[in-house]
């Protein structure tokens, strides 16, 4: 039996849930049909990927190693998709390549770009890599790419680049569950999650190697569990880990979003393109992709309350752009 698309979105949709039922009416098929197709796609693995409990179905660790690999490609197949209707919906208009490391700002950039440029052919590339996204602007294969780099782990830039810096330091913050006794405080000590396991994603470049650094900085050793953040974020919840964070994300009701005590973690917000860009589209993507970022930082209270704390306000028109900008 070979794995299908169909296979894997009912695979995370499982995980997504936590629940046979619930995946199989969000996908629209019944529960014995969904456990049987659950049940021939482990038995031609020849291993279960979700463990059966009282409290529903947890991903075995095969089940999260297939599901790290069948997110991308289904986010993938959903990129291609709209990429084709909007080619033919556009045939032989301009076009604007757009690619992105995993952001929390990037439906709403999408969607204002859409708005100001309704003529303009817009394809997104998603990629964990913000060095492969580099490449592919440097071949021409993207027009721009939204990317963060980790701090004291510098991106690999291609040199024809040229860069724009949308934040110079974004803090980057822990989510834990709700109950974890670090979250009754407004701001977390490092080393009150020296006995959690930390779960980290090693193919977003810098990740891993940043999260080391800090922790034997603050002679920590920690379990660390290396998966992607989707999940992560089922682990966190039964706190079963801890994780870093954007600053920019949004609430949960079994979860909890608190910055670090000093902002020990950090990366540089950043957006490239290639030469021959035309200066009046980059001037339109870059404030389209400020504007998303303000109000995604403005709808988180822990990173609102972030800025204030530090005289960080985010201001609107002139003031709040500048802000934004760093030194770019």
């Amino acid at each position: 039996m070979e794995l299908e698309v169909r296979h894997l979105r009912a695979l995370c949709a499982i995980a997504d849930t936590g629940s046979l039922h619930k995946a199989a009416r969000q996908l629209g098929v019944s529960q014995p049909s969904l456990t049987t197709q659950l049940r021939r796609i482990e038995n031609s693995l020849g291993a279960e990927l979700f463990s059966r409990e009282r409290t529903g179905c947890r991903p075995t660790p095969l089940g999260r190693s297939v599901l790290s690999r069948a997110r991308p490609l289904l986010a993938e197949m959903a990129a291609l998709v709209v990429e084709a209707k909007a080619s033919a919906a556009r045939a032989g208009g301009p076009r604007l390549r757009i690619g992105s490391t995993a952001s929390r700002v990037l439906a709403d950039w999408l969607r204002r770009l859409r708005q100001r440029l309704p003529a303009t052919d817009i394809s997104l590339h998603v990629d964990v890599s913000a060095n492969a996204l580099l490449r592919m602007v440097a071949a021409g294969q993207l027009d721009v790419a939204f990317v963060h780099e980790v701090e004291g782990c510098p991106l690999l830039i291609p040199d024809a680049l040229t860069s724009r810096v949308l934040v110079e330091r974004e803090p980057q913050f822990i989510s834990m569950s709700r109950d974890h006794p670090a979250a009754a405080a407004p701001v977390v000590e490092l080393a009150d999650l020296a006995e959690d396991r930390w779960m980290v994603d090693p193919t977003v470049d810098g990740e891993w190697d940043g999260l080391r650094r800090v922790l034997r900085a603050a002679g920590l050793n920690p379990p660390v569990l290396h998966g992607d953040y989707h999940t992560a974020a089922s682990l966190i919840a039964i706190g079963e880990a801890v994780a870093p964070c954007q600053p920019t994300s949004g609430p949960r009701e079994d979860m909890a979003i608190r910055p670090l005590r000093g902002d020990p973690l950090a990366v540089r917000l950043l957006l490239f393109r290639r030469p021959g860009t035309r200066e009046e589209l980059h001037e339109a993507v870059y404030a389209e992709l400020a504007a998303a970022y303000r109000e995604a930082a403005l709808r988180a209270a822990a990173y609102r309350q972030w800025l204030l704390r530090h005289k960080r306000p985010l201001p609107h028109a002139p003031a709040a752009r500048h802000l934004l900008a760093g030194h770019g």
